[in-house]
């Protein structure tokens, strides 16, 4: 039996602008969100996506025979990537603190403080949610930052910093938060795609910097998927 054959089908990924497509929720992400940018000879793909027929046709479609680069934003995301890898063989990376989390992935690239792709893509760690997480700036043109689950839609038009029983360290996300505003810079300000999922959006996929809100939210349950 193939890898496909023994798939559900599932719903290919919606383009949001020539230039960004979402995923549709990833059950084993907890309903997070996966995003792929296409952005000069080197796409990413940030987040793993469901692993559906769909998603591997869709994928494949996009790469359109390049070699893209899946970008993992945090342990929440990482969901059956090995599987995926398997598949199309495309390098992963990951802050160095949740390598260890995926034994057999092949290749598997880590970075500490601060990275950059041959895209220009830069990649910031930024503790808190995980102890890996990090973020993702795509300057212009594309200007939009990949905010994994640092920032998480609490209501239409609103993403905050948000404390739930999974964080792993409060304190440490709300310094991760203070630095990332000073590390983003202020021109152009970037749009706002979160990794976890949108349903608090209430149909909006991209948010504009002026919705990430000054303060901070507790959460009792689990983010709401799309």
């Amino acid at each position: 039996m193939t890898l496909t054959s023994s798939l559900e089908q599932g719903r290919p990924p919606q383009q949001i602008r020539p230039d960004l497509w979402l995923f549709p929720p990833n059950r084993d992400c907890l309903g997070g969100s996966s995003w792929w940018l296409d952005c000069a000879s080197e796409p990413v793909l940030i987040d793993c996506p469901p692993l559906t027929e769909a998603t591997l046709q869709a994928l494949e479609r996009l790469a359109a025979g390049r070699t893209p680069r899946l970008l993992l934003t945090s342990r929440e995301g990482h969901g059956r990537v090995r599987r995926l890898q398997e598949r199309l063989g495309w390098p992963v990376l990951v802050q160095e603190q949740e390598a260890y989390l995926l034994p057999g992935v092949d290749p598997l690239e880590t970075f500490a403080q601060t990275h950059r792709t041959a895209s220009g893509l830069r990649l910031l760690w930024t503790p808190g949610p995980t102890p890996g997480s990090c973020v993702v700036h795509a300057p212009a043109p594309w200007n939009v930052l990949f905010c994994g689950r640092l920032l998480v839609p609490v209501a239409v038009g609103v993403l905050a910093g948000l404390q739930h029983r999974r964080t792993f360290h409060w304190p440490r996300q709300q310094r991760s938060l203070e630095r990332l505003r000073d590390w983003v810079g202020s021109d152009p300000l970037p749009s706002l795609a979160s990794g976890a999922g949108l349903g608090a959006l209430r149909g909006e996929r991209l948010a504009p910097w002026s919705a990430w809100a000054d303060g901070f939210h507790q959460a009792p349950h689990q983010e709401t998927p799309t």
